[in-house]
């Protein structure tokens, strides 16, 4: 086995998440500590101009953080994970949020899944047995969340299709072009359009406590359009194989 595989890169899409690099790079790092092999965290900022390269400048000094700055096209979260897939360094990628919702504690045992198979992406599920979701969610906000998941469940052979934590095997992975829509749930995207063979572990989701969140009204919308176009996708690739 060579070292691209052994190792694992952690792809993280950034904005204006200044204040939350160092505890992230910090909890990366400590729950990597388990497991053998190199590491990366990759951190793909869409020009949020907070102070996140400096801080990501510090903390590579001492940790193998890298920093890639993307400055054309549209801040997309969806965009930003595909760069960083792209140009992470080893093919066993992890993909998680800044915000500290997505627990990095749990990355080995996503990995250990992934490793285990017969898995090509392994999401840490808010929904999967042994779950928890942070105890200050409104009623609103788990009523939203849970029919939004309702939505997408069809699409996708797993308890929580919208989990933006997850791993995977970038080979297995489909290629997406960037030019084409893409929808906010990047994980879906991949699942649905790479038919991907999708495992879960649980896992304890938590609010931010630092910044702001970045879900607009914009994007509850865009979700309703990326659903549109994954279900069509999914009849046509039907149809297809029925006329074989």
């Amino acid at each position: 086995m060579n070292p691209s595989e052994r190792g694992v890169s952690v792809v993280v899409p950034t904005w204006r998440e200044a204040a939350n690099l160092a505890a992230l790079a910090e909890r990366v790092s400590g729950a990597l500590s388990r497991c053998p092999g190199p590491w990366e965290l990759l951190l793909v900022d869409d020009d949020s101009r907070d102070g996140s390269e400096e801080i990501a400048a510090d903390l590579a000094r001492r940790l193998p953080v890298r920093f890639f700055l993307r400055r054309d096209g549209p801040r997309d979260l969806s965009l930003a994970v595909l760069e960083g897939l792209r140009r992470a360094r080893y093919d066993r990628s992890v993909v998680m949020d800044a915000d500290l919702s997505h627990p990095p504690e749990r990355i080995p045992d996503l990995l250990t899944a992934l490793d285990r198979g017969p898995f090509d992406l392994v999401v840490g599920s808010r929904y999967a047995p042994g779950s928890a979701i942070d105890p200050t969610w409104s009623r609103r906000r788990h009523l939203l969340s849970r029919l939004a998941t309702l939505l997408a469940r069809p699409l996708a052979r797993c308890s929580d299709p919208l989990a933006g934590f997850f791993a995977a095997d970038r080979r297995a992975l489909p290629e997406l072009d960037p030019q084409q829509p893409l929808g906010y749930k990047i994980g879906l995207e991949l699942m649905v359009r790479g038919r991907l063979r999708v495992g879960e572990i649980p896992i304890a989701f938590s609010d931010r406590n630092r910044g702001s969140s970045k879900m607009t009204w914009r994007q509850q919308v865009a979700y309703l359009s990326q659903l549109r176009r994954l279900y069509l996708h999914r009849l046509r690739s039907a149809a297809r194989r029925r006329r074989r």
